[in-house]
C-alpha cells in the first residue's frame, strides 16, 4: 500500500519546484525520520531516544517553516539558529540509536548524513 504525503500541490506542481526546495527537504526528512522510528524495538531506554529522535526531526522542518514567515531580520537569524539546534540534535540521537541497534545503524547512518548536510546549510544561512 502507497503512503499518501500531504501538501498544498498537485503532482503536477511539485515537478516544477526548484530541486532544491529547502522546505520540501526539510519535510521529506521529518517523514523519514518518523517511518524510521517506527523501526526502532521499544523498550524503555529506546523510548526515550524515539521520542527525542522524532521531536527534532520533524522540528528542522517546522522551525524553517516558521523562518520563512518572518518579519524581521533578527527574527529570521533566531529561527534558523533553531534550525540548526534541532539538526544537531536529530544528529546526535540518531547516534545514539545506532548505539543502541545496531541492526539499524546503517539506515541511521543515511539520516545521519542528510542531518549532517542540513546543519552545514543552516550554518552557512546563519553566517550570512
Amino acid at each position: 500500500m502507497a503512503t499518501m504525503i500531504l501538501n498544498d500541490e498537485g503532482p503536477e506542481r511539485r515537478r516544477e519546484r526548484h530541486p532544491f526546495d529547502l522546505e520540501q527537504r526539510t519535510a521529506v526528512f521529518g517523514e523519514k525520520i518518523v517511518k524510521f522510528s517506527k523501526r526502532i524495538p521499544r523498550d524503555p531506554t529506546n523510548n526515550r531516544l524515539i521520542d527525542q529522535l522524532v521531536g527534532a526531526g520533524t522540528s528542522t522542518g517546522a522551525n524553517y517553516c516558521e523562518a520563512n514567515d518572518c518579519v524581521s531580520q533578527k527574527d529570521f537569524r533566531y529561527t534558523i539558529k533553531r534550525c540548526l539546534k534541532e539538526s544537531k540534535e536529530t544528529r546526535f540521537f540518531l547516534r545514539m540509536v545506532a548505539a543502541s541497534e545496531p541492526a539499524l545503524a546503517t539506515e541511521a547512518r543515511d539520516l545521519y548524513r542528510e542531518a549532517s548536510e542540513l546543519v552545514h546549510i543552516f550554518a552557512s544561512m546563519c553566517r550570512k
